[in-house]
């Protein structure tokens, strides 16, 4: 196990693996995991470690690698398939966590929330004034949805209540039936971009969607735009991004990700007009708990020689 996991799915695990948790709350490196998996039957990782051809071959005996994460982008899939080695991962018990955040990504930047907070802790508050920190109204605007998975569709369902327009781009276009049902109309992505007062990334990263948002996309949108992304931080050109909030193209954005996470560029340090959180999209009690059980599920399923609840490569199967 690449780090300590909420309680509920550590103790289900331990009730029949012994365990080998690397002992240091921090990223572990390469060779940290290739030195920890050696003899061991089963890999329990993160997001945030990418797990490798070679890796996998440093622990012949691996038998599965279970990430406690939604997305899978970390692992070479093609390579552990090749190796009939299972690969899971948690997807649907988040969903309403991450769109929560979402949203409040959203509305933080919009109302301009971070820069206020720091204003009046800095002592700096004299009195009601009629410009002090005025942010963009929610309501009533334009919500422009880039992915329309679970989590896009939850997060239009929480922008009905503001009585947002919604508009969706996805690879392939939802039936009429289920447009009408979340309340969404389509557009192509370009147009999306064109017409959103806010707009929010819920893709996978895969390689059509790396740099999805780049320069010429920031120069689509409207002057008073505000990106969103809590999806993966590679969707979004970082440099291009700063570029789009120093001069204006852009009016804002709300990150829970980073291209090159967990180091961020050092130019959105410096910038009020973007909100910044650490990757905490799924970080509640309930939803990570959860998560700690899928995970535990998926691995014991394997060792009883059954098909994990979240298989990804059901290839092997």
């Amino acid at each position: 196990m690449t780090r300590r996991i909420p309680q509920a799915g550590l103790d289900m695990l331990a009730d029949r693996f012994e365990l080998d948790i690397f002992p240091y709350d921090r990223l572990a490196t390469k060779d940290e995991i290739i030195q920890g998996i050696k003899g061991k039957d089963g890999l329990l990782c993160l997001l945030t470690d990418n797990i490798s051809a070679d890796m996998m071959d440093a622990a012949p005996g691996l038998k599965v690698i279970a990430n406690y994460a939604v997305g899978f982008n970390n692992i070479d899939v093609a390579a552990a398939t090749q190796r009939k080695i299972a690969v899971t991962n948690t997807p649907g018990v988040l969903t309403d966590t991450t769109a929560d955040l979402a949203f409040a990504l959203l509305m933080s930047a919009a109302r301009r929330i971070v820069e206020a907070d720091k204003f009046t802790r800095a002592g700096k508050f004299e009195g009601w004034a009629p410009l002090l920190y005025l942010g963009q109204d929610i309501h009533h605007k334009t919500l422009g949805i880039v992915g329309f998975g679970r989590i896009g569709q939850a997060m239009a369902k929480r922008a009905s209540g503001f009585d947002m327009k919604v508009l969706y781009y996805t690879a392939h276009r939802r039936p009429q039936a289920e447009e009408e049902k979340h309340g969404v109309e389509y557009r192509p992505l370009d147009d999306l971009l064109r017409e959103s007062d806010f707009i929010s990334l819920h893709v996978p990263l895969v390689g059509e969607t790396r740099h999805l948002i780049g320069r010429r996309e920031f120069d689509l949108m409207k002057p008073n735009a505000i990106l969103i992304n809590t999806a993966r931080g590679p969707v979004v050109d970082e440099k291009a991004l700063v570029e789009a909030l120093k001069t204006g193209k852009i009016a804002g954005a709300g990150l829970d990700v980073f291209e090159q996470e967990p180091k961020i560029e050092p130019e959105l340090l410096e910038l009020d007009n973007v909100t910044i959180v650490p990757h905490i999209g799924s970080a509640s009690v309930a939803t990570r708990t959860k998560m700690s059980i899928m995970t535990a599920e998926n691995i014991i399923a394997v060792f009883d020689g059954k098909i994990p609840p979240n298989l990804v490569n059901k290839e092997i199967v």
